[in-house]
């Protein structure tokens, strides 16, 4: 696949096989070693790169990131953060004053995503780093040297990968020429639009569709399988994006993690809240919903908070198009109700007030998978429980609904003894499995738990684990 690109400043044009990943191109066809890799699945951010496009400049892990992804875009690794004289960025130079490196892996991740905060305005530190791991060194001085850096101006040189993509000749000014890197060369299938990938996809209903990769990705990195054929969507704007009227909702399937969020920010705070705590900044920056969704994961945290809000999945099949309720997408464990050559065009929700709650329990609070996750979509007048849409991820072998509990709450007052009443519900609704996460017996009882943390939620008792203090 010819990928042409701009790295470090410097347009390139190159010719590789479309699943390898940027990490593995920089380090040893490159000879940029100041990218590191450390878990080679997303986790970590030793891999932290900055990929500048129309959209602005964003923080993304190399190691999930396939070098077809790239064309038409702009990377800068650790060895472009400092000026093409050798002069330092701001976060370089705050990073030795504030001791924010020890043993130095971690460090040039955390100088690109500093950077590339630094470069968008972003002072929320503990968010933007919230992706990039130190067991050294320790967040205090890291997050200190982001700070210390905030207030000083963007180097001209960080503004230039923008400003070079909006003139298209840029790319023909120098030209590197080489043999497809690896196996499986076969070039993917690049559709400009919807209806291009429909007619594809019809033809190919065996391929591997790529969006984000922030999934896929380790199906190669970690279990080194052959994708082909493939086609990246990146190209398909009529699948991005977010369109609201008075009624509906309109996302498209490869609208990103990050820009949900930062829509549904004033509309539904929880689903804000909870999609922050999607994996890291640079996941979000790469996920999309409709891979979220078309991936069936009964522990994906998109799903329950968008059943609970009633939302419907948008399916296409070369020119036929259906619609379902998103809870009855997921079929069984691993299975959806999707037939080979159909793909997930875009999801809608009923616009509404914001009652939604959502709750997420892992292990740890940041970048984790959910043991539990709850949204409860309850509506009340004068006291009394008028509606209820309650769904859940991790309580079975998919999303599901608690149809049960809210059957328990329909029509009752809302009240401490009705909650209280309908938590026995829940074992109607679930028979949770333990595993690594959690046991069957503390899924089922959190979950329980998780509807009386709702009531109080509504009657203004702090329960964020953020807020709550001793």
């Amino acid at each position: 696949m010819n990928i042409r690109f701009l790295l470090n400043g410097a347009p390139l044009a190159i010719a590789v096989a479309p699943t390898v990943t940027l990490l593995d191109w920089l380090r040893e066809a490159r000879g940029l070693t100041g990218t590191k890799e450390g878990c080679n699945e997303g986790d970590c951010g030793a891999c932290s790169v900055m990929v500048t496009d129309a959209d602005g400049s964003k923080a993304l892990n190399a190691c999930i990131l396939f070098m077809g992804q790239l064309d038409g875009k702009a990377v800068r690794t650790v060895e472009g953060i400092s000026g093409p004289d050798g002069a330092l960025h701001p976060v370089q130079h705050a990073m030795i004053e504030h001791h924010g490196s020890q043993c130095g892996f971690c460090t040039p991740g955390f100088v690109v995503t500093m950077a590339t905060a630094h470069l968008n305005g972003r002072t929320d530190h503990d968010d933007q780093l919230a992706g990039n791991l130190c067991r050294c060194t320790g967040y205090a001085p890291i997050v200190r040297a982001a700070r210390a850096a905030a207030s000083e101006p963007v180097p001209e040189w960080m503004r230039k990968d923008a400003d070079m993509l909006r003139d298209p000749a840029i790319f023909a000014s120098e030209i590197c020429r080489g043999e497809a890197e690896g196996r499986g060369a076969e070039p993917p299938f690049l559709p400009a639009t919807a209806d291009e990938l429909a007619a594809w996809y019809l033809a190919n209903p065996q391929a591997t569709l790529i969006a984000g990769a922030t999934d896929v990705g380790l199906w190669v990195t970690k279990g080194l399988r052959d994708l082909h054929p493939i086609a990246f969507l990146n190209q398909c704007d009529d699948l991005r994006g977010i369109v609201a009227d008075s009624d509906t909702i309109h996302i498209g399937a490869i609208t990103t993690l990050t820009e949900l969020g930062a829509f549904m920010a004033d509309r539904h705070r929880d689903l804000a809240a909870l999609i922050r705590r999607y994996g890291s900044v640079q996941v979000r920056n790469a996920a999309t919903l409709g891979g979220n969704i078309a991936n069936g994961s009964p522990i994906g945290d998109s799903p329950p908070a968008l059943i609970a809000l009633g939302a419907t999945v948008h399916l296409r099949k070369g020119d036929a198009r259906r619609a379902l309720p998103l809870e009855d997408f997921f079929l069984a464990y691993g299975k959806q109700d999707r037939t080979p050559g159909e793909f997930v065009a875009a999801i809608s929700v009923p616009v509404q007030p914001d009652t939604l709650r959502c709750y997420k329990l892992s292990k740890r609070f940041d970048q984790d998978i959910s043991a539990v996750c709850g949204a409860f979509n309850i509506a009340v007048e004068d006291g009394t429980v008028t509606g209820a849409r309650i769904a859940f991820g991790g309580m079975a072998g998919t999303p599901k609904r608690a149809t049960a509990v809210e059957a328990a709450l329909l029509g009752q007052p809302w009240t401490e003894a009705t909650v209280r009443a309908a938590m026995a519900a829940f074992a109607t609704d679930y028979q949770p499995l333990s595993d690594m996460r959690a046991s069957a017996e503390y899924r089922l009882t959190a979950a329980r738990n998780l509807l009386l943390r709702c009531f109080q939620d509504s009657a203004g008792v702090e329960t964020n684990v953020l807020g709550v203090s001793a």
